[in-house]
C-alpha cells in the first residue's frame, strides 16, 4: 500500500509537470500572437519591448542566437540600424560558435533531443541576416561594410553542403549509430537578392564592369536554380544604361518566413527491420497506418511500437497581391519579385533534413528499447497489476514527453523580396509605395514624403509590410 501511494504520487507530480510544460508552450504562442498584432499596426517599438521583457522567460541561454535574430530584425524594422547590426552580429557569432561546438560533440549527442541543445539557427537565417546587416550599413552610408556583408552571403552558400556533411560524418562515429548519416544536396548556390544589391553598389561607385558581372550572375540564378527561381525574372534591361535621369530603386519585403510544425510518426519493428508509418483516415473515418519508409536495422526484434515527432517547415499566409510605386501622385511601376526567401528556407532545410530524420529515429528506437526493457523488469518485480500498470504508464509518458519536435525558429524574417527601378528627373519628388491585397484592396501606404534626388550615390528606398 505504501509503494502504491508513492507511485500514484509520482504519476500525479509527473503529469502536472507535463501539463506545466504544455501550458508554458501555449503561453509562448500567446506571446507571439500579441506580437503579431503589433506587427500589423507597425508598432515595432512595442514588439521590441515585449521581446526584451520575455528574454529570460521564453529565450533561455540556449536560445541566445534566436533572441538576437528576433530582436535584431525588429530593430531593423524600427529603423534603429546600429542597434540592429549589433544584435544581428551577435546572432551570427553565436551561430558560428554553436556550430563548432555541435561538431565537436556530435558523436556524443546522437541520443539527445534537439530541444535540449542550443539553437544554432536555420541556414536561411544565417544567410539573410547578412542581407539585413548590409541594408543597415547602407542606411548608415557605410558602403564598404555593406559590401563585406554581401560577400559573406556567397561564402556561406559555398560552404553550406560541406557544413552538414561534416555533421553527418561526426554522427557516423557514434557507438549508437546503426545507419550511415548523409546530408542532402545543396541546390542554392547563388542568391539573386545578394547579386542585385552588389550590382547596385558597384553601379553607384561607377564600377560598371563589376556591376555587369553581378547582373549576369543574377540571371544565372534563374537558369541554374529553376527549382527555387520558378517565377519570372525582373526586367533589368535598363539598370546599367546611362542617361541624364536619376535611377531610383525600391526594395520591398513582404510576409514572414516559414514557421515550424510537428508531424507525428510511428515505428513498428520486425526482425532486423523498422517500419516508419503515419496514420491516415480511410473513407469510413477509421485511422489506418500508412507505410512511409522501411529501414534495415540489425539486432532489433519484432513487435515493438514507438511514436516520435519530426519538425517540418510550413509557409505562413500573406494577402499581398501587388505593390505599386507612386511618384508625384501617379502610379509609375509595379514591383517584381527577385527572391522567394520562403522557398530558400524550404530548400536549405532539405540539406539537413535527412540528418534530423535519422537522428530522431535512432534516438526513438534506442530509448524505446531501453524503456521496454525497463518495463519488463518492473513487471517481474511488481506483482500488483495496478502498480505494474502505473509504473508502465509513467515510463511511457516519460519517453513520449522527451520526444517532442524542436520547433524553434526565428519569427521576423520576411517571406518575399520585390524590386523595381524608375528613372526620374533630378530634383524633389513625392515618393510613396502602396501594398494591395489579392482582391485589389489597398492594405498599406508607405509614404516617404518629399525626397530630393540626384544622380550621385545610391537612391535606394526600402519598405516592408510583414503581413
Amino acid at each position: 500500500m505504501k509503494n502504491f501511494k508513492y507511485i500514484i504520487f509520482a504519476i500525479i507530480i509527473f503529469t502536472l509537470f507535463i501539463f506545466g510544460c504544455a501550458s508554458s508552450m501555449k503561453s509562448h504562442k500567446v506571446q507571439f500572437a500579441d506580437i503579431n498584432e503589433k506587427l500589423i499596426s507597425r508598432d515595432y517599438a512595442g514588439a521590441i519591448a515585449q521581446i526584451e521583457s520575455s528574454k529570460g522567460k521564453f529565450y533561455k541561454e540556449k536560445e541566445k542566437a534566436l533572441y538576437y535574430l528576433d530582436i535584431g530584425m525588429l530593430y531593423h524594422f524600427n529603423k534603429e540600424f546600429t542597434k540592429s547590426n549589433e544584435m544581428l552580429s551577435k546572432a551570427e557569432n553565436a551561430i558560428d560558435e554553436l556550430y563548432t561546438k555541435s561538431i565537436s560533440r556530435a558523436a556524443f549527442s546522437l541520443l539527445i533531443n534537439d530541444n535540449v541543445l542550443e539553437y544554432s539557427g536555420e541556414d536561411y537565417e544565417d544567410i539573410y541576416l547578412n542581407v539585413f546587416k548590409a541594408m543597415n550599413y547602407l542606411e548608415l552610408d557605410l558602403f564598404d561594410d555593406a559590401f563585406v556583408e554581401i560577400r559573406r552571403i556567397d561564402n556561406k552558400l559555398s560552404l553550406l553542403e560541406q557544413k552538414h556533411t561534416k555533421m553527418a560524418d561526426q554522427f557516423n562515429l557514434s557507438k549508437d549509430n546503426k545507419k550511415e548519416f548523409k546530408a542532402g544536396k545543396n541546390k542554392f548556390h547563388n542568391s539573386a537578392l545578394g547579386r542585385y544589391l552588389s550590382m547596385l553598389l558597384y553601379r553607384a561607385e561607377g564600377k560598371m564592369d563589376d556591376a555587369r558581372i553581378d547582373k549576369n550572375k543574377l540571371t544565372d540564378a534563374w537558369i541554374l536554380q529553376s527549382q527555387i527561381y520558378n517565377f519570372k525574372q525582373p526586367n533589368l534591361d535598363n539598370y546599367l544604361k546611362k542617361n541624364d535621369k536619376v535611377k531610383v530603386d525600391f526594395l520591398c519585403f513582404t510576409g514572414r518566413a516559414p514557421d515550424k510544425k510537428a508531424n507525428t510518426l510511428y515505428i513498428h519493428t520486425e526482425k532486423n527491420l523498422i517500419v516508419i508509418g503515419t496514420t491516415k483516415e480511410n473513407p469510413r473515418g477509421k485511422q489506418n497506418l500508412e507505410t512511409l519508409d522501411l529501414i534495415a536495422w540489425q539486432g532489433v526484434k519484432k513487435g515493438y511500437h514507438f511514436k516520435f515527432q519530426l519538425p517540418f517547415m510550413k509557409a505562413r499566409k500573406s494577402n499581398i497581391g501587388k505593390i505599386k510605386i507612386i511618384v508625384d501622385g501617379k502610379v509609375v511601376k509595379e514591383l517584381e519579385m527577385i527572391e522567394d526567401i520562403e522557398k530558400v528556407a524550404f530548400e536549405t532545410y532539405k540539406i539537413k533534413e535527412p540528418i534530423i530524420y535519422l537522428k530522431t529515429i535512432t534516438r526513438t528506437v534506442v530509448k524505446g528499447l531501453f524503456a521496454a526493457k525497463r518495463k519488463q523488469e518492473m513487471e517481474k518485480k511488481i506483482e500488483n497489476p495496478l502498480l505494474g500498470f502505473a509504473a508502465r504508464l509513467a515510463t511511457d509518458v516519460a519517453v513520449d514527453a522527451t520526444e517532442n519536435a524542436d520547433l524553434r525558429i526565428s519569427r521576423f524574417f520576411p517571406a518575399k523580396a520585390l524590386v523595381g527601378e524608375v528613372e526620374l528627373t533630378p530634383g524633389i519628388h513625392n515618393i510613396k509605395i502602396e501594398y494591395y491585397s489579392r482582391k485589389g484592396t489597398i492594405l498599406f501606404s508607405d509614404d516617404f514624403g518629399s525626397c530630393e534626388l540626384n544622380k550621385k550615390g545610391l537612391n535606394l528606398f526600402e519598405s516592408y509590410y510583414l503581413n
